[in-house]
């Protein structure tokens, strides 16, 4: 599975102004690409909204070789409510920490060389003040389930991403496609997962020519497909082949 990589989250955003200060100024990534659309998306990639949005990429680099964030702005909702499902990003970058330091960003030091903060909307990051042990500074994405071992089956057995931590009693594993890349964390969780209406997308790339495959094996386990597959038209960039998942028992 070594040419399947992790590509980026999607978050809804509310206030663009503060939302792009934080990703430029605090975390220190750039913009790499903005688009305008007139009505939603066919693969609902903007939420349940069929008006104007927005869509703008930010990262610490290019995006054949970065993980990064896919900002998503529907005109006329200034916010979203959080659920329980999104966890948080870990970064590590001591240039960050300093950025947010210096603009007196909020902090709080949770471990040794680890602070919490929050972008606009509520979305959590954790951030390492050390150097990056990996060309891309973003470590994890961490991401609640309801049921930890039935997601490992899911993402593992299913989608075929190797498991490189497990730890039962404090219910977290750490999976991913390739050791330099960015990895998913697990996170069990007491109860049911709510995504509310600030439910984000984590996106991995696929060979082309496996994504039939991989619907079908979807649809002969019983396990929810959100949107077919479907060809979405991206303006600069190739057109582009898309399946959405879902996770039995986190975020799809």
């Amino acid at each position: 599975m070594a040419t399947r990589r992790a590509l980026h989250f999607v978050f809804k955003v509310g206030n663009r102004f503060q939302t792009a200060r934080f990703y430029r100024d605090v975390l220190g990534m750039e913009v790499l690409r903005h688009e305008e659309f007139e009505e939603g998306c066919k693969a609902a990639c903007n939420g349940p909204y069929d008006g104007k949005w927005s869509k703008t990429m930010v990262g610490f680099g290019p995006e054949d070789n970065h993980f990064v964030a896919e900002l998503t702005y529907n005109y006329g909702i200034k916010n979203y409510q959080l659920g329980n499902d999104f966890k948080g990003i870990t970064i590590a970058s001591s240039q960050a920490v300093s950025n947010a330091k210096k603009l007196k960003w909020p902090l709080t030091e949770i471990a040794e060389g680890v602070f919490e903060t929050e972008a606009p909307g509520g979305y959590k990051f954790y951030l390492q003040d050390r150097s990056p042990p990996q060309p891309d500074p973003v470590l994890k994405v961490t991401l609640a389930v309801s049921d930890l071992q039935k997601s490992l089956n899911y993402w593992s057995n299913l989608l075929g991403m190797k498991i490189y931590e497990k730890d039962e009693e404090k219910q977290r594993a750490l999976l991913g496609y390739a050791d330099n890349q960015c990895k998913l964390e697990l996170q069990g969780i007491k109860g049911a997962v709510n995504h509310a209406a600030a439910f984000g997308r984590i996106a991995f790339s696929c060979p082309e020519k496996e994504l039939p495959d991989l619907e079908d094996l979807m649809k002969r386990e019983k396990q929810e497909i959100l949107t077919p597959l479907v060809s979405l038209d991206t303006p600069g960039k190739a057109t582009v082949q898309v399946v959405i998942l879902a996770d039995p028992v986190s975020v799809p």
